[in-house]
């Protein structure tokens, strides 16, 4: 399979960041690899940006906290010659806002698993296949609890600053290459975090943002759009992005100024 497009690697994209993600670079004339878990909504996904925008589309449903779905996965992309221009880390969720003495252990290995590990395992694979053309980004997506600890989020906080870490650490192993590696931390988004973090309470998630003119998918995915198009001798390592509401995870004016 040959193509002069750049191949866009999504992970999680079967709703929000990811969804929107794929929908931009597409927009754009990329061809994309898009990963998740339900493979029903990556069928659509994949069917919607052939039609609508007549790029490549490749899907893989899997689970990325499984190491062996990972290996296999970058082997079938491995045996159709094709070595992502650009891996968009997005992959990740929240479970509980209960304190530690109170919050369930099989939660934090779920988050621990994903957020931390599944990241690992498909940048250390993709990461080496970049090296060997000496071409690629990484672009993984953090948190503004990467930097501010709150009541109740303490392993999901844990996980976000690992992926801070994990990012500049990165980007010290990969100086002596061209590979770029930025991460995105935003503050609120309205996309299906709090209800997958609430255990499917939609009243209780929407009750995070009420009040809040919120940041969308599509900011997001904007501002990832705008980071993997600078030039290559430009590498943005970290932003941080919030609503204009919101200025820290506890500093949020719910006035409604926006609407």
């Amino acid at each position: 399979m040959s193509s002069t497009k750049r191949w866009i690697l999504v992970t999680g994209a079967t709703a929000g960041i990811g969804y929107s993600t794929a929908e931009m670079f597409a927009k754009n004339g990329d061809n994309i690899i898009i990963t998740g878990r339900r493979e029903d909504k990556l069928k659509e996904l994949a069917d919607k940006l052939q039609k609508d925008y007549n790029v490549e589309v490749i899907y893989y449903a899997f689970d990325i906290k499984l190491k062996s779905e990972v290996l296999k996965f970058v082997d079938e992309i491995k045996s159709k010659n094709i070595t992502p221009d650009l891996l968009v880390n997005n992959a990740g969720l929240s479970r509980g806002l209960d304190k530690i003495q109170d919050a369930s252990i099989d939660d934090w290995e779920e988050m621990i698993d994903t957020n931390i590990k599944g990241l690992l395992y498909i940048t250390r694979l993709v990461v080496e296949m970049m090296v060997k053309v000496d071409k690629g980004h990484i672009i993984n997506l953090g948190s503004i609890a990467a930097y501010q600890p709150y009541t109740g989020g303490s392993v999901y906080n844990a996980t976000k600053f690992a992926v801070r870490a994990i990012s500049d650490a990165i980007n010290l192993d990969l100086v002596d290459t061209k590979i770029r590696v930025t991460a995105v931390h935003p503050g609120m988004v309205d996309t299906e975090f709090s209800t997958v973090r609430f255990g499917g309470d939609k009243d209780r998630a929407n009750s995070v943002y009420n009040g809040i003119d919120t940041l969308t998918a599509d900011d997001i995915a904007d501002i990832i759009f705008y980071v993997a198009s600078l030039p290559e001798r430009v590498n943005v390592q970290h932003i941080m992005v919030t609503p204009t509401q919101q200025r820290s995870i506890n500093a949020i004016n719910r006035n409604n100024i926006f609407k």
